[in-house]
């Protein structure tokens, strides 16, 4: 079993126990430990094979430990089975809704007899869901568009999670003598947030041997169907994988009609047609010779093209700037030499201002910031301004001990609903580095919505706007907000946008990116880190800024730690 379906195991133990209205220390033990889970760097069944103790991992204990060991070896584990005999699966389903916790999802199932999201869905239209103690009509129009949310993400999966697959098929084919090459193409390659199924291109020097190795795969749950071009496999997280057999003389043509878009690919095809040729997954030819598809390159280079890097084939202008030579130099992960946003011990992270620092050190970092939380988020200790001041003096005294690092004195402070900042101004001043989010309020209109944002962009004392859509894939919707506003302020003053790397997150999302680009607006990247493990989610965000057509000028992470220092002085 992959992390992601261990995760979703303790997360829907906690839904259930919520749901029971049980034990809320329980609630959060299981929280805290699918959230620890999913973002493991290592899957837990290597670690087992290896011998290590599970319960060394912070926020798994010796119980949790055993009942991942039962999960591993069984696929469930006895209390799962226990909670759901004592709640209504319907419950379980209603709670995927954005905007619907357990005390409501339970008063929809007894007083409305809702068991199932098309069931809400009905109640919501017919106007029956606001006449109920404790919602209304906001919170039944909040319930219509969560429904909406989930639909467009039903079948899908983060990126995070695709890749954890990817990584453990990937093991399994390279261990494989019969097969030559394999490559992912689709949506994955393209590093889409989400992704619906994958398609793996596979060069075999023996395709039924190799077909007979990959289905020996254990993680395979349905053989869908077997061909000597293709063999399509679900696995047990239910995600479709599509083996498709080509051979070295095509396999480039093939890369690149499955990595799509279907709009890039009717743009590479118009240009073939445009000269007489033709274009398909096994070449481009003229006449029924071909005239390449060896590469991906020649391919691009006989329709007078330079290649073009998968994350921008969204048909958003990749093909005229080709033409033109003036696609853009993207970022790379190689670049980046720190990163802007971290949590420690001080609020709710899992590790000490020196072991984060000294893991970003290990990472080859120039700088890294520190940036916990302010007084508003209660639920995670948040700092007032004396805390933070003492806070900023132990991440000071701490950087003293590092050569080669820059460790910023920061913080992540809340926009109230008033538009003014959590902290006073003279102390955020004195920070090094101020990253302004928003996490209460809101269900505040567009209006108000963007003069909180303009007000701190104003201030004078903030860097940087953290996550700012207060999106979660699947679960939250994005804030609303005039983004045109919301630019051209960060642009006039100054203040940098973040991409949070944060895999539910990935906020800037990539579209609005590329729009912020094209409006001057300049970018950080920010791992949103809780503990050391989140630092590597920082590939993800670079996934982001890629996708959204950003260089190394675009970004204060390809900086160095002098230059940065000079960069805000000014």
């Amino acid at each position: 079993m992959e992390n992601a379906q261990v995760a979703d195991i303790f997360d829907e133990i906690a839904d259930l126990i919520e749901l029971a209205e049980g034990n809320a220390f329980r609630i959060r033990s299981y929280r805290s430990a699918a959230r620890t889970v999913r973002d493991l760097s290592e899957r837990l069944e290597d670690l087992v094979e290896r011998g290590e103790a599970l319960s060394a991992i912070p926020n798994i204990g010796k119980s949790t430990a055993e009942k991942i060991h039962e999960i591993l070896e069984t696929g469930t584990c006895k209390r799962l089975e226990e909670m759901r005999q004592a709640v209504p699966p319907a419950l379980v389903e209603l709670m995927r809704v954005p905007n619907l916790g357990p005390r409501k999802a339970m008063t929809l199932h007894r007083e409305l007899g809702v068991e199932s999201l098309e069931d809400l869905r009905k109640a919501c239209e017919a106007g029956k869901v606001r006449d109920l103690e404790g919602f209304g009509a906001k919170t039944e129009d909040k319930l219509l568009r969560g429904l909406k949310t989930l639909e467009a993400t039903t079948g899908r999966y983060l990126y995070k999670a695709a890749a954890d697959h990817v990584e453990s098929i990937g093991r399994h084919l390279d261990a494989i003598d019969a097969v030559r090459r394999w490559e992912v193409a689709g949506s994955f390659r393209r590093r889409k947030e989400t992704i619906g199924d994958l398609d793996i291109l596979v060069q075999a020097a023996d395709r039924d041997k190799a077909t007979d190795a990959i289905l020996a795969h254990g993680d395979i749950d349905e053989v869908v169907s077997r061909g000597r071009e293709r063999v399509t496999v679900r696995l047990a997280s239910g995600l479709q994988i599509d083996f498709r057999y080509f051979d070295s003389s095509n396999f480039g043509a093939a890369l690149m009609y499955f990595t799509g878009s279907k709009a890039h690919n009717i743009g590479l095809r118009k240009r073939a047609v445009d000269r007489g040729w033709k274009l398909n997954e096994y070449g481009l030819t003229k006449n029924g010779r071909q005239l390449a598809g060896k590469t991906e390159g020649s391919v691009y280079h006989r329709l007078n093209l330079p290649w073009i890097p998968p994350e921008l084939r969204e048909d958003r202008g990749e093909l005229d700037a080709a033409e033109q030579d003036a696609l853009p130099d993207l970022v790379a992960f190689e670049d980046v030499r720190g990163d802007l946003h971290a949590h420690t011990t001080a609020t709710d992270g899992a590790d000490t201002i020196e072991e984060m620092a000294r893991a970003a050190a290990d990472r080859g970092y120039q700088f890294f910031a520190i940036t916990d939380h302010s007084k508003r988020v209660t639920m995670a200790g948040g700092l007032d301004d004396d805390a933070t001041r003492q806070h900023a003096d132990a991440i000071r005294e701490a950087d003293d001990g590092f050569k080669n690092l820059w460790l910023m004195a920061g913080i992540e402070v809340d926009i109230l609903k008033s538009g003014k900042l959590d902290l006073e101004e003279k102390t955020l001043a004195d920070l090094d580095w101020v990253v302004a989010v928003i996490h209460y309020d809101r269900n505040l209109d567009r209006e108000e919505m963007t003069e909180r944002y303009l007000s701190a962009i104003e201030s004078g004392v903030v860097h940087c706007l953290g996550h700012p859509l207060g999106r979660v894939l699947g679960e939250r919707d994005p804030i609303p907000l005039d983004l045109d506003r919301v630019f051209d302020a960060c642009r006039e003053h100054g203040v940098r946008i973040e991409i949070n790397a944060q895999p539910d997150r990935l906020d800037l999302p990539d579209t609005h990116v590329k729009r912020a680009r094209e409006a001057g607006v300049q970018f950080t990247l920010g791992t949103d880190a809780h503990k050391i493990a989140d630092l590597d989610f920082m590939a993800f965000g670079v996934h982001v800024a890629r996708r959204g057509w950003l260089e190394k000028k675009h970004l204060l992470n390809t900086l160095t730690a002098a230059q940065i220092r000079r960069v805000l002085q000014r």
